[in-house]
Parts: C-alpha cells; sequence; structure tokens
C-alpha cells in the first residue's frame, strides 16, 4: 500500500463534494503534469491512502482521508473542447492524460498548511518542501500516521 497526497481547489471539487457524490466517490480529473500523471498511471493502487489537500483557497490543507477507488483510464476532459482541461494532441487511441477514481474514507478536523509546517515529523514531506508544486505527491507512511493522528485530534 502507498500513500499519496492529492491536491484539489475546492471551488472545482471540494472534499464535502465527495462526501456527496454518489458512493462518495469522484473522478480525480484535469492533471496536466506528466509527473503526476505517470504516479496515477504508475504507481497507484487500488486501495491506497490519499489526503484530500485544498488548495489555491483562503486555508490550505488536509480536508480528509480518502483512498484510491478504481486503476487508471484516460481522462474524459482531455477530448472535450468545451473543457479548461481539453487538449487537442490528445486522441481517444492514445490519451495523453490520465484519471483515477477517489473515494473519501474519514472526515476528521481541517488540517491547515501552516500547521504542518510545524510538525517536525512532516518536515521531509513534499508538500513542504520549497518550490514544491505538484498537484500530487507521494506520502511516506509516518508522513501518513502523523497526519492521520492531527486529523483526528479534537484540537489542534
Amino acid at each position: 500500500m502507498r500513500y499519496w497526497l492529492m491536491k484539489s481547489e475546492p471551488d472545482e471539487v471540494s472534499f464535502d463534494d465527495v462526501l456527496s457524490a454518489p458512493a462518495q466517490t469522484v473522478a480525480w480529473f484535469g492533471v496536466r503534469n506528466y509527473q503526476a500523471r505517470n504516479f496515477m498511471r504508475d504507481a497507484m493502487a487500488v486501495g491506497d491512502g490519499v489526503l484530500f489537500y485544498h488548495s489555491s483557497c483562503a486555508v490550505p490543507g488536509v480536508a480528509g482521508l480518502a483512498e484510491i477507488a478504481s486503476g487508471p483510464y484516460p481522462d474524459a476532459t482531455q477530448f472535450d473542447p468545451s473543457s479548461h482541461y481539453y487538449d487537442p494532441k490528445a486522441t481517444q487511441e492514445t490519451p495523453r492524460w490520465i484519471s483515477v477514481d477517489v473515494r473519501a474514507r474519514e472526515v476528521g478536523r481541517y488540517l491547515p498548511l501552516a500547521e504542518m509546517r510545524t510538525v517536525p515529523a512532516l518536515e521531509s514531506m513534499v508538500l513542504l518542501q520549497k518550490g514544491s508544486r505538484l498537484s500530487i505527491s507521494p506520502v511516506t507512511r509516518s508522513e501518513w500516521d502523523a497526519v492521520v493522528e492531527l486529523v483526528r485530534a479534537r484540537e489542534a
């Protein structure tokens, strides 16, 4: 089992959106970075843990715990000319971009990025490294455990 941090802008897809979706599952679409795509295509497996992270918002942070719920499949938005994520170089025969389904597992307290920066166990986390901008990044087991403990805590 592997662990991942997956960033989503809450005005596009929030953790609350996942919780209200059928089977509490959504397609993870719109990834247009090759390294993040390769993580989804080559490294993710059903059941892997996900830190669902809200980015590009007033208070970025971990909004909930989730899991990978499907194998990789072509991201439909790459074929839709009306989509912000349209890619004219992608074809049905040779898709360039990948989606996976993500299922909500657990709601806890919101864990702000500012608080994460104060936790010694997270100092090596990819998210916290200078210049890190990936929308999907691997998380170690010890980082996962530290974040889960913080998310499950009743008070900060």
